[in-house]
């Protein structure tokens, strides 16, 4: 066996064995369809302003596994993230995940960092290479679904009525697919709300915005084959961005599910039930757009009792948990 760093110039077919080792470990998780574009982009870019690596484990022309190293350039630069570490569950039991786990640890001393993120499903053997290798679990989510086919109508014009009331001084605003020019200093500003999500016991500082990393991220949304739904919050007096909400759904091969994308509302405009009525109305704005689509997943801190308390109010319901984990190097 040996380790490959994947070039994007020239993958051949490496890149292909690997998400389809990616697809035959979450084959049964629903909802978690990954297509290999999207696959792709995550692999070789991300979404904002990281130094990617990706690396495969193979023997006699097949790839058994491989990972992809985030490397943070703006901020986070004493960590980095591993993404899609997996072994083919045909190959398990040999050896190839730590070794694939070690050599990510050297490629991040390398890099001079001093921590690696490494994140799976709770209940699936990433959790067990992380603990094995001295990791500390640090946060857990909650994916959640809600079956837009099945939504408690009568409930949620209730929970909507009242957060209309509360939010009387702001104004919603909606759009499909990238942020409009003029709009952008806005998203750039509601970015950072997302700063204040609960980190736990994750060492993360927060992400510094500007307006070529938010369009560079809204490109990379779009070359995956991203389609997003966006609403935003208005204070209507002094014209300040409050919040936003998105969905994001795969605009070439959506298999009825959509995903949640960030939510959130910045300090000064938190107590007016803003994200719970920004939810409600992207969802339902969305599922009038593309009635193909039947579900809408989601994932959360456990410790984001906020967010977790509007999912469940709106009809989310758990799927499974996912574990993120820290070692230091």
């Amino acid at each position: 066996m040996r380790i490959e760093r994947i070039d994007f110039t020239d993958p051949g077919d490496r890149l292909a064995q690997w998400h389809a080792a990616h697809l035959a470990s979450e084959e049964s998780r629903p909802g978690f369809w990954l297509g290999l574009r999207r696959f792709t982009v995550m692999v070789e870019r991300g979404w904002a302003d990281n130094l990617m690596e990706a690396w495969v484990a193979e023997e006699a022309g097949h790839v058994l596994g491989g990972y992809s190293l985030h490397l943070p350039t703006r901020d986070n630069v004493h960590g980095c993230s591993l993404r899609f570490f997996v072994v083919h569950p045909g190959h398990r039991r040999r050896g190839t995940g730590s070794a694939l786990l070690a050599h990510a640890g050297r490629r991040a001393r390398e890099h001079g960092r001093r921590t690696i993120r490494i994140t799976g499903p709770a209940e699936v053997a990433v959790s067990a290479f992380a603990e094995a290798a001295g990791a500390k679990l640090g946060m857990v989510d909650t994916r959640a679904a809600l079956d837009l086919h099945a939504a408690d109508r009568p409930a949620l014009a209730g929970a909507r009525a009242e957060a209309v009331r509360r939010a009387r001084d702001y104004r919603l605003e909606r759009w499909t697919g990238p942020t409009p020019p003029e709009l952008v200093p806005d998203m750039v500003r509601l970015m950072e709300g997302m700063n204040d999500a609960p980190q736990d016991g994750l060492e993360i500082e927060g992400v510094r915005w500007d307006a070529d990393r938010y369009v560079a991220s809204e490109e990379a949304i779009r070359d995956a084959g991203l389609l997003a739904y966006t609403t935003i919050a208005r204070h209507v007096e002094t014209g300040e961005p409050a919040g936003y909400t998105q969905i994001h759904v795969d605009a070439e091969e959506p298999r009825g599910w959509s995903h949640q994308g960030d939510t959130t509302v910045l300090a000064a405009h938190r107590g007016h039930r803003l994200g719970l009525l920004m939810k409600i109305e992207n969802t339902s704005w969305f599922q009038e757009r593309d009635p193909s689509i039947r579900y809408v997943v989601t994932r959360n801190a456990d410790s984001n009792t906020h967010m977790v308390a509007i999912n469940e109010l709106m009809g989310f319901r758990p799927l499974d948990r996912w574990h993120h984990w820290q070692l230091r190097l």
